[in-house]
């Protein structure tokens, strides 16, 4: 392990079909007022918010609604959610949906005792939160952004035309959070397959960095290969539990911090992603699969050897009587073929995105200085073109 680190996660889970049974235990920590945060209607069709409701009422907890979090939430909803908080003084935030509820309801958190210009103060200068937090906790209902075990917020600024992410500290993470996969079932399959590529996503931005032989890399390597076998399984069978509950543990573990312990980590796919989607509004992982293929065959030769790796130890690939770029380019391909096999769309064009977008896309992208090679605007402006 090339790196020193100190590893801390408060995050308290709940896994399975019985999972929710502990959420009356865990409101009884806190007080009587309760802002409810969730998406549009699809966790009133399943009949999650009756019973989540129920226990509520039950727990004689006063609630506060902020419903209609979109997929990509914005900082003028996330703004609302602070002023019902210091409106109703509010106790708890619980979050009911998958990472952007989750998302939005950390930044509620930070920002509605802010003196400050929450945007600029935390998604912009990093500051550190020296204002009261108010806790989280967590009913997830779509797996894919890892955001129920870490302090990941990522909030749309329509007005500038940003989506940015801040990785808050461990007193922001939810304070508890319930995973039933069974919860997931009833979302459309293209919400499923974007989730399991946002997973492979923050697997591989922290895998593609580093030369060294490092335990994390194989336990990267466990969750890749998981990940990918149950989602083969669940595209045919959507109902699976076996598979369904495997990509949901497999997104946790995927972002809880775990999976990037002694790594110097990447992330320039998501940040570019990011830019994408503030022009597009479409679903993060579908934006990240498009963004990902030409990233890593621009890159992949400065990181040559892990790309191999990457080819042999996910991909199966035995490389004989080939050399390692042609090794390395196999595994690729077969990352693309993986996204085909999703039916996630592969280029640009098909979410929406015009030429016009992609230098203003490009010039808006944050430059990451960590992985194989730190790119220019323009380098990115060249990758979102092969991605057009």
């Amino acid at each position: 392990m090339k790196f020193d680190f100190n590893y801390y996660n408060p995050t308290k889970i709940y896994f399975g079909k019985t999972a929710l049974n502990n959420l009356k235990k865990e409101l009884a920590n806190y007080g009587e007022n309760i802002l409810l945060v969730y998406g549009k209607n699809s966790i009133k069709k399943n009949g999650l918010y009756d019973k989540v409701m129920e226990i509520l009422k039950e727990s004689n907890k006063k609630v506060v609604e902020l419903q209609g979090i979109k997929s990509n939430p914005t900082y003028t909803q996330m703004m609302e959610g602070a002023r019902l908080v210091k409106e109703n003084n509010v106790d708890l935030i619980l979050a009911v949906g998958g990472g952007s509820v989750i998302d939005c309801s950390k930044g509620i958190a930070v920002s509605a005792y802010s003196e400050e210009d929450p945007w600029q103060k935390y998604w912009v200068d990093c500051k550190r939160v020296d204002n009261k937090v108010i806790p989280v906790g967590s009913i997830l209902t779509m797996v894919g952004t890892g955001s129920e075990m870490n302090g990941g917020s990522v909030i749309t600024n329509e007005e500038k035309m940003l989506k940015n992410g801040r990785v808050f500290p461990a007193n922001v993470y939810p304070k508890f959070s319930i995973l039933n996969p069974e919860y997931t079932y009833t979302i459309p399959k293209n919400q499923m397959v974007s989730g399991i590529f946002d997973t492979l996503s923050h697997l591989m931005e922290q895998y593609f960095s580093g030369d060294d032989n490092n335990t994390t890399d194989y336990v990267i390597e466990g969750v890749m290969n998981a990940l990918i076998d149950n989602a083969r399984v669940a595209i045919e069978n959507p109902m699976d539990y076996e598979a369904r509950s495997n990509i949901m543990w497999c997104a946790t573990l995927g972002l809880n911090t775990v999976t990037g312990l002694s790594k110097e980590q990447d992330w320039e796919v998501h940040m570019i992603e990011h830019q994408v989607g503030a022009y597009t509004d479409c679903p993060h992982g579908i934006g990240l699969a498009i963004v990902s293929v030409p990233y890593y065959r621009y890159i992949y030769k400065y990181g040559l050897d892990k790309f191999v790796r990457f080819a042999k130890k996910v991909w199966k690939i035995h490389g004989k009587d080939m050399s390692k770029d042609e090794i390395a380019l196999a595994g690729i391909e077969k990352l693309s073929d993986f996204i085909k096999e999703l039916g996630i769309p592969t280029t640009l064009r098909e979410i929406g995105a015009t030429e016009e977008m992609l230098p203003l896309i490009a010039n808006s992208t944050e430059i990451m200085d960590s992985g194989y090679k730190k790119l220019t605007a323009d380098e990115i402006l060249e990758i979102l073109k092969k991605a057009y």
